[in-house]
């Protein structure tokens, strides 16, 4: 019933939001419902579609609708060059090549959604008035590509042409980090802002972040989803799981000078309560695309059970709760986000976190209200010898198991593989997600 609800209220949304969209020009004609459930919108106007793939993604265009009832998604990273570009460049014909690649994969594996990652430090895929280009596309900060190419524009189309929707996936706070922080940092063009107010920035474990307590931070990365939302036609904003980035943040100034009653924690979560409500605010205010939606992919677990009296899952992991202060469930109750995608990187019967019992927990929290449920599944592991027996011998299998069983737990809408590399290097992993999403 909540589907069927969830599908009558979008398919009113979307009736209404075309007619918003068009404002005051040329008369819109309704298209019937036939229409609407084989079409999808490409309308965005930033740069012109390849005509050279029509043909391509003629073939391999699927129906929106399916994409209402399940989302099959799939991230796209593009720090340190995990998915693209396959390495920097400025060439815009081989930045182009490579998106049509990724999306011509997903698409022909069934995937409806892709997470494209916009940006993955204080730094941008598109040009912007906030952030300096990314280094991970061109090879240097600050450095545009060739022909004022526009990565997130071309793959917002180009999503679209394949019936496939493109959410803008954004780290918020981290500015530099890995092993070579210090000198990318120092690397950051002098209009990044992360130079322009190094009040902001605080050294935390080798990286460079945004303080979360700085009201003008807070500004700063609503303001820069606003300019994604309003100059795009993308179908959502992510966020990921990097918010606090340690117990150990050295915000002890910042938390003198708020003159907050809340204690350090309940206050450091609180920051992050005020951001997520008020991208949400702004997503829903600004966009272009009168269905884009905001959602957050936290870590799989919130609160361990038996460690607190507030009800957490009956697991013994690391807990965004106490760890980075993401209090999602308190997102969920508000309603400050549209879909919640915790990373459940577990296998079924893991003794620590139990895929099942997670994915059923999850499915309970949002039970009741207006937020969908996607779960995010570790691809990454398949093969791996990092990992268990399981993932390292077995992982195409137990991604399939992952499939078939949320598909028989109430209130789950979905799911997002990490990452696309996986699917495209993975012997078998494509066969499974074509049984699991085409047939």
């Amino acid at each position: 019933m909540k589907k069927l609800f969830a599908l009558t209220v979008l398919f009113l949304a979307l009736v209404g939001g075309i007619l918003w969209y068009s404002g005051d020009s040329a008369a819109l004609e309704l298209p019937d419902l036939t229409n609407l459930i084989t079409q999808t919108d490409s309308s965005a106007d930033n740069t012109e579609i390849d005509t050279e793939n029509t043909e391509t993604q003629t073939e391999t265009k699927t129906s929106p609708l399916s994409s209402l009832v399940e989302t099959r998604a799939v991230w796209v990273a593009t720090a340190y060059a995990i998915d693209y570009p396959s390495e920097p460049t400025t060439d815009a014909a081989a930045l182009k090549a490579r998106c049509n690649e990724i999306l011509d994969e997903a698409s022909a594996n069934g995937c409806n959604t892709v997470y494209f990652q916009v940006r993955p430090t204080a730094d941008a895929f598109y040009p912007s008035d906030l952030f300096p280009w990314s280094r991970y596309l061109t090879g240097t900060c600050g450095t545009a590509p060739e022909d004022d190419f526009d990565p997130l524009a071309y793959w917002t189309e180009q999503a679209h042409a394949r019936g496939m929707k493109l959410q803008a996936w954004v780290n918020p706070y981290r500015i530099c980090a890995g092993q070579n922080a210090a000198a990318d940092f120092e690397a950051l063009p002098d209009d990044s802002p992360a130079k322009q107010h190094p009040e902001w920035v605080v050294q935390c474990n080798g990286g460079y972040y945004f303080d979360p307590g700085i009201p003008e931070v807070r500004q700063l990365i609503c303001d820069g989803v606003e300019e994604i939302v309003k100059n795009y036609d993308v179908d959502g904003i992510q966020f990921d799981d990097y918010f606090y980035p340690s117990t150990d943040f050295a915000d002890d100034t910042t938390y003198a000078e708020s003159g907050t009653e809340l204690n350090l924690s309940d206050w450091r979560r609180d920051n992050v309560n005020q951001l997520v409500q008020a991208v949400g605010e702004t997503v829903h205010k600004e966009a272009k695309n009168p269905i884009c939606v905001f959602g957050i992919s936290p870590s799989g677990i919130w609160r361990n059970k038996g460690v607190n009296v507030f009800g957490g899952s009956d697991t013994n992991g690391y807990e965004h709760y106490t760890s980075s202060y993401a209090d999602s469930l308190t997102w969920i109750k508000n309603g400050w986000i549209d879909y919640i995608c915790p990373q459940i990187y577990w296998e079924i019967g893991d003794e620590a976190a139990d895929f099942d019992t997670l994915a059923h927990w999850w499915a309970q929290q949002v039970d009741g209200t207006d937020v969908n449920l996607i779960l995010g599944l570790a691809a990454y592991k398949i093969g791996s010898t990092e990992y268990t027996d399981t993932w390292r011998m077995d992982g195409n299998a137990e991604i399939s198991r992952q499939l078939n069983l949320m598909r028989d737990i109430d209130g789950v809408d979905g799911c997002a593989l990490f990452s696309y590399r996986n699917l495209e290097q993975t012997d078998g992993l494509s066969d499974v997600l074509k049984q699991a999403w085409t047939q």
